[in-house]
């Protein structure tokens, strides 16, 4: 059993991890994708400490080299799974499973689209980012499961509980888990339907009927944990009080993920902010 796991390699996780580590926890990093600034154009120009720009992605391996040389764990891993489990967490990532105390949310704002007609318009009307939020209303119905690796096969495992019609959509990509219901690996070209979504078209010129669609690509965010879990979420953030901590007893939020100034000064200070209410927490258990 872990004390603290933190999601997210960025500046915000990687400074709680330090400033954990100083106050004598063991905190476990986890993260694979570098987040919004591994994005970003520009070189960075407005953090203290640096003569001279450096690039957004430069920076984020600049802090876990800071992190492993204080002997802090980092496991570049995707998480694709946290659930809660009485007064622990589960999580689990594509080659790793822990059990966790608290955790700390630090994953950003990063978040999959598909810039595919149609998309947008049915996002929330018959497209899905969560098989766990919304695969009970699609029972009995015909669905697609769009991805190809190991989040989308956690969503299979979900959705196949409620569904055993499920097409599974690989967008042209390779497969990398082995699945026992139908696959299509076409390249999806666009989302059909007027008031409802109706369909998937393939590059290929078929046509599947559906009436939901489950988006599996990558992995899944901050948010998207945050869903399934019952984190109050509100424009786009997740809620947390004056210690950081969600709704959800010793489940912490920093970062972008909660909104305000989206700098990096700022994820900064959340991560130590949140170090101080962490170790509180856990001497209060």
């Amino acid at each position: 059993m872990k004390d603290i796991i933190i999601i997210g390699i960025g500046p915000a996780g990687i400074s709680a991890a330090i400033y954990l580590k100083r106050a004598g926890l063991n905190p476990v990093v986890i993260g694979q994708d570098f987040g919004a600034l591994s994005d970003y154009p520009e070189k960075v120009e407005n953090y203290y400490g640096f003569g001279n720009p450096i690039l957004g992605e430069d920076l984020i391996k600049e802090g876990i080299n800071q992190a492993k040389r204080l002997d802090i764990e980092i496991i570049q891993d995707s998480v694709i799974a946290l659930d809660q489990i009485d007064d622990h967490f589960k999580v689990k990532t594509t080659k790793h499973k822990f059990q966790t105390k608290t955790v700390i949310l630090a994953t950003g704002k990063k978040r999959m689209t598909m810039s595919i007609p149609g998309f947008n318009k049915f996002k929330g009307k018959g497209i899905s980012l969560c098989a766990a939020c919304d695969g009970y209303f699609f029972r009995r119905k015909k669905v697609a499961l769009i991805g190809c690796g190991p989040y989308m096969a956690h969503e299979l495992d979900v959705l196949k509980e409620i569904n055993q019609d499920i097409t599974v959509f690989t967008h042209g990509s390779p497969l990398l888990e082995s699945v026992s219901f139908p696959v299509v690996n076409s390249k999806i070209t666009r989302f059909l339907g007027t008031d409802k979504l109706e369909g998937i078209e393939t590059e290929d010129g078929n046509i599947y009927q559906v009436q939901g669609i489950f988006v599996a690509i990558g992995a899944p965010s901050s948010i998207d944990f945050a869903t399934k879990l019952g984190v109050v979420v509100e424009r786009n953030s997740l809620v947390v009080n004056h210690t950081y901590q969600t709704n959800i007893p010793g489940l912490f939020a920093i970062g972008d993920v909660i909104g305000g100034k989206l700098q990096i000064a700022k994820a900064v200070y959340d991560g130590m902010m949140v170090s101080d209410h962490i170790k509180t927490y856990l001497k209060s258990k």
